[in-house]
């Protein structure tokens, strides 16, 4: 007895260590690296970044201030221009500090009494708007999902490392742009879902669920290939601009930068130019989201009012003796009633399911659409590895889906408006 006791006991240890391995395992595969850096937070002001100054002063101080004062005059002829097309004398020191919001510092070499920098300005957009008579608010695209990938070495990446791409795009500004970009920077398990090959991967069902947990309503596809000439030299990045879960093509240009150490500032002008790509699609309706993501409410009979349609009564037709009958009465003696047969409510349920894998996610919605009286299914919470919430339509009551899933081999739990299913072992 004693022998079997130890061995008892040594395969309970065994059983454990295998368990907290494989527990470090999935958690390194999620945590085990840094993923991305956290996009900047987009405002409506606008934005007018590169601008250079090389000013002197008393001390380092006072050249600073006179560089961005210098930086305030010079960056809202640059707005002006861009806004109304033409040239402007400018406008006095006081009302420019009174519409400018913040400066950004790209780069600023500060001596005892000189100061060169390249700065960005960004401007109140109510207030600066009301002197450009620029209105307010402005027509942006819907959510789109940005999914970055960049190739050097010969293979892809998105969140699998913190990539230079990623860190350009967190840094990018949107706050001027007429797409409204959906940034993710691989956190948790974004890493796992947002990968090179899902671009590829046309399932709408699939791409739905994955709009869905980031509010997006399309996804767009910007894609940079780095050729390097050697280590530490001239580097050539390809750029593409791509859109939809077909990977449909809009554009493509190429740039070059003498030095690896200038690739952070190539992509970043990468990304402007890419956005104006992308602007442009909009304007001419290229890019536009696709109608097979959008989900319809499902046809629900019961709500449908009979009176605003035109029900002819079927057709009378003679029997043999003469006699006329109708499709109602038919088979029944004159003036007996038929009794009506009330049609069954739809029932809206949340439906608990596990979802180890992709593939589990499919496979539970056809095994609920199986099932009478389901007239939709699908998933509206997704969880690789944990428990997805399906959302599920049912032409009846949640005792009866409850029952039809156990008849299919289901280990159904029931509570207040919602079903908890596994199967056997889970």
């Amino acid at each position: 007895m004693s022998f079997l006791t130890d061995f008892k006991t040594k395969i309970a240890a065994i059983i454990a260590v295998v368990t907290m391995v494989a527990g470090t395992v999935v958690y390194a595969q999620l945590e085990g690296t840094e993923r991305g850096v956290a996009p900047l937070a987009s405002t409506g002001d606008f934005e007018v970044m590169g601008v250079k100054v090389d000013v002197h002063g008393d001390n380092a101080i006072d050249a600073r201030k006179k560089g961005w004062e210098e930086a305030q005059r010079i960056a809202w002829k640059m707005l002006y221009k861009r806004t109304q097309g033409g040239e402007t004398s400018g406008l006095p020191d006081g009302t420019l500090n009174t519409i400018v919001s913040a400066i950004i510092v790209e780069q600023e070499q500060i001596g005892p009494k000189r100061y060169i920098a390249t700065l960005g300005v960004m401007f109140d957009r109510a207030r600066a708007g009301s002197i450009l008579g620029v209105r307010g608010q402005r027509l942006r695209s819907p959510p789109l999902l940005v999914l970055p990938i960049m190739w050097s070495g010969g293979s892809p990446q998105v969140f699998e490392n913190r990539t230079e791409w990623q860190k350009a795009w967190a840094r990018f500004s949107s706050s001027d742009s007429a797409i409204d970009y959906v940034r993710p920077y691989g956190s948790d398990s974004e890493s796992l879902v947002l990968t090179a090959g899902q671009a590829n991967r046309p399932s709408r069902r699939w791409w739905r669920n994955i709009l869905d947990q980031f509010g997006a309503a399309d996804v767009i596809i910007p894609i940079v290939r780095l050729t390097y000439a050697y280590p530490g030299g001239p580097v050539k990045a390809h750029f593409s601009a791509r859109y939809g879960p077909d990977n449909r093509y809009i554009g493509s240009f190429t740039l070059k930068v003498a030095r690896s150490e200038d690739i952070p500032q190539m992509l970043d002008q990468g990304i402007v130019r890419l956005d104006n790509l992308y602007a442009s699609a909009l304007s001419r309706g290229v890019l536009k989201t696709d109608k097979s993501l959008i989900i319809e409410d499902p046809f629900n009979l019961d709500e449908l009012n009979l009176e605003d349609f035109d029900l002819d009564e079927d057709p009378a037709t003679e029997t043999i003796d003469g006699t006329t009958s109708t499709g109602a009465n038919s088979g029944t003696e004159a003036g007996s009633e038929v009794p009506a047969v009330p049609a069954a409510a739809a029932t809206s349920v949340s439906l608990q399911f596990d979802t180890p894998d992709v593939g589990a996610v499919s496979r539970g919605e056809s095994a609920v659409r199986s099932i009478p009286g389901v007239t939709s299914a699908s998933t509206s919470s997704l969880a690789l590895g944990g428990v997805s919430v399906m959302s599920v339509t049912y032409r009846g009551d949640i005792s009866a889906l409850a029952q039809a899933l156990r008849a299919q081999g289901w280990q159904v739990q029931q509570g207040a408006g919602a079903l908890r299913i596994s199967r056997s072992g889970q």
